[in-house]
Order: C-alpha cells, then structure tokens, then sequence
C-alpha cells in the first residue's frame, strides 16, 4: 500500500484483488478454519459472553461460542431497534440445531432482544473488516457500524478497557495501514485470525470509550438509530456534554417539513400519471466525520442552498451510496447535505457556505473512482441545462465483499 494511500484506496485494492483472485466466495472450510482459531484465545475461553457480528464469514465464530455454551450477542440489523439481541438456542440443542442458529436466519429465529437496562459485560468482540493492520489498524466497509456498536457499548458500560476485540479476516486483508488514516472513534483490534495465522497486534491506541456527540447530526442518527436517543438523554441526565453538531442555521432554516398525503378516495379511480424519471435519493445530513450508516428520506429534492451547491457527474453505475461518503470524507469534502441521483450517475452536494463549496471543488478536482473520472463543478450550470439531464454514461463492477 503507497503511504499516502486512503481509506478508500485500500478498500478498492483489497476488494479488487478479492475478486481478480476469485476469493469473493471464499471456501467456507477456510473462513471456518479461520473462526475456528477463536477457541486457542485465552480471551475466548475465559469469557463467558461474546458478540459477534453477524456477517456470513463469522458464522464459525458465532457456532464456536454456541458450542461452548457461551452467552451470544449479536447486533440488531442496522441498530433500528436496539443494539443487542441475543440467541437463545431451543433446549437440549443438537449440532445441527446449533449450526442453523449460527447463521443469518438463525439468528432471526432464535434471537430475543436485549434492552439497556440488562446487565451485560462482553469481554470478546468479534468483527470483520475489509482490511486490518498487523498493528491493529482496522477499516470497515464505510458505514461504521462496528464503530458505532462499540461505542454505545461502552456507553452502556458493556465494555471496558480489558475487552478484546478480534476480527477475523483472510491473509490477504492483511494489509499496512497508515496510522494517520484512523481516527479517535475508529475501533482497533487485538487480535487478527486468518486461516493461517493468529496475529496479537500489541496496539496501543486507546478504544472508544463513548459516543462523541460532536460527531452525530441530529437530523438524521437519532431519527435512524432511536437507541441513540435513550443513551443521549441517559448521558445528558448524568451531565454529560452531548452537544450534537447540527446544520448551519441558513440552510437548516430552508428545509420544509414533508406535507401529510392525502388519503386515497376509494369510489375514484386513480389517475394514470405519466412515466418519470427516478426520484432523487435524499441522503440527509452527513457532517459528521464518523462512519455512520447510509439511509435518508427518500423523496423530493430537498431545498439548496444554490450558491453552495456542486454537481458531482460522471459517478460509476453500481456505487454505493457509503462508498461516495467515504470518498468525500478522505478529500476532508463532506456536504451538510447529499442528494444522491444515482440512476442518473450524479449527485448534488450541498456545503454551508459558498467558501466551503470552493474548498470542497478544489479537493474533488480530477477525482477517480475504481477508474472513473468524476466530474465536479458549481451546481447552477447544470441545473441551467434541465434536471433530466444526466450524467457521463459510465458503467462499474464492484468486487463482490465476499469474505468481507
């Protein structure tokens, strides 16, 4: 990896060589071999509860701590309805009755959820990665909810210093990681398991001990992760600052509450209305430096702030959402707001102020993604050209995440 290499950048390597290795759908004896390395750890076999997240590759992970009749946490999907839910096999379990709980749809049927007032202590975490450092630098897929996770974690006093954290991943996702790439809220690991190694990172950087409230947005997190809110007001009672780091007050002034819809009237037949173009996908605020998940209202174009606005073209067809946040984020050019077009390969990015969109162009002149030069210019100039104008007609393959 060249030093001045990004976040992204080292994504897109690992997924491209994931998939030009054909290790996209890596052997599951492999990825079971490299959990199954998890019941050595001295960690492992002292604890008796253990999260895991609930990806595919850590299935083996999830069954050797069911096996070993430890306590199983796994997180809920997206953190929408809480933070923990934990598997409850049925009585008298079988092999076979342990392995389907381990999987995805087990861990939908045999789950229960965990509010925060249980006492939990999880002294093992186990996550995964797109890529991880020998020293235990870790990057994730951009959406951050290992991150997030343990941060409300500690939160909640769930974990502490002594808590290890380990992912599990293949050799090649092991990787050099620029320390200046990580930042306070980014988890580091302890150890890596790999199906042929069991690396202890020694890291000496700290771990999350808490949400920073600095980096959450009120117009968005707390809508979509509403656990959030039951941990703010429990920190702010406890005189905590958990200040959030809200739009400025002259775009946040502009923004329109959703009108009610009118309800159908069943005795009239509906009008057939003429064929349109996608709506825009309005991804609400996404200031926050953190690694947080995508998601958003999705409907009408919400207001500009024209002056501060930038059109962002030519975007490769199949990119994510989270992907383009992590781009923005490492060329330090987050918008206060992302409308995202991407049937039209484009999106609009709204900045706070027009000295803020010029800083914002000159960082994300000549960008490039998975081969792709992005256009970026004042927004005005196409908007003056239509709205149904779309972008370079571009087309992408994104390496599928596989072990990821």
């Amino acid at each position: 990896m060249s030093p001045r290499a990004t976040k992204w950048d080292i994504r897109q390597k690992v997924w491209d060589y994931i998939e030009a290795k054909d290790l996209a759908n890596f052997p599951r004896p492999g990825a079971h071999g490299a959990c199954s390395k998890i019941v050595s750890l001295e960690a492992f076999t002292k604890t008796s509860e253990v999260k895991v997240d609930p990806d595919k590759p850590l299935e083996g992970a999830r069954l050797a701590a069911l096996q070993a009749k430890k306590t199983l946490l796994v997180p809920t999907p997206r953190l929408r309805t809480g933070l923990f839910n934990k598997i409850v096999p049925p009585q008298n379990p079988t092999k076979e009755d342990l392995r389907v709980c381990s999987t995805s749809q087990g861990v939908k049927e045999f789950s229960v959820p965990i509010g925060l007032d249980a006492s939990v202590q999880v002294d093992l975490v186990v996550v995964g990665s797109v890529a991880v450092s020998e020293k235990g630098y870790r990057i994730g897929k951009g959406e951050g909810f290992a991150d997030m996770e343990y941060a409300m974690m500690a939160s909640m006093g769930a974990v502490n210093e002594s808590t290890v954290v380990v992912t599990i991943v293949h050799d090649c996702q092991v990787v050099d990681i620029p320390e200046g790439l990580t930042e306070s809220h980014d988890l580091t690991v302890d150890y890596i398991l790999t199906p042929t190694r069991i690396i202890k990172t020694e890291c000496q950087r700290p771990k999350p001990d808490g949400i920073i409230w600095s980096k959450v947005t009120n117009l968005e997190m707390l809508q979509k992760i509403p656990i959030l809110k039951k941990l703010r007001a429990l920190e702010q009672k406890a005189g905590k600052d958990v200040t959030l780091r809200a739009p400025p007050a002259e775009c946040e002034k502009l923004k329109e509450e959703p009108k009610e819809e009118a309800k159908p009237n069943p005795k009239r037949r509906p009008r057939r209305e003429p064929k349109q173009d996608p709506k825009p996908q309005h991804i609400g605020p996404v200031r926050d430096g953190s690694d947080r998940p995508e998601g958003g209202a999705v409907g009408r174009e919400p207001p500009q702030c024209p002056s501060s606005t930038l059109y962002l073209g030519g975007i490769p067809a199949g990119l994510r959402v989270s992907e383009l946040k992590s781009v923005l984020r490492e060329r330090n050019a987050v918008p206060l707001r992302l409308t995202w077009q991407g049937a039209q390969h484009r999106a609009f990015l709204e900045y706070s102020d027009e000295p803020a969109a010029d800083l914002a162009l000159t960082a994300l002149q000549e960008l490039s993604i998975n081969g792709h030069t992005l256009q970026a210019e004042r927004a005005r100039s196409q908007r003056d050209r239509g709205e149904n104008q779309t972008g370079s007609q571009t087309s992408a393959h994104w390496a599928s995440e596989g072990w990821i």
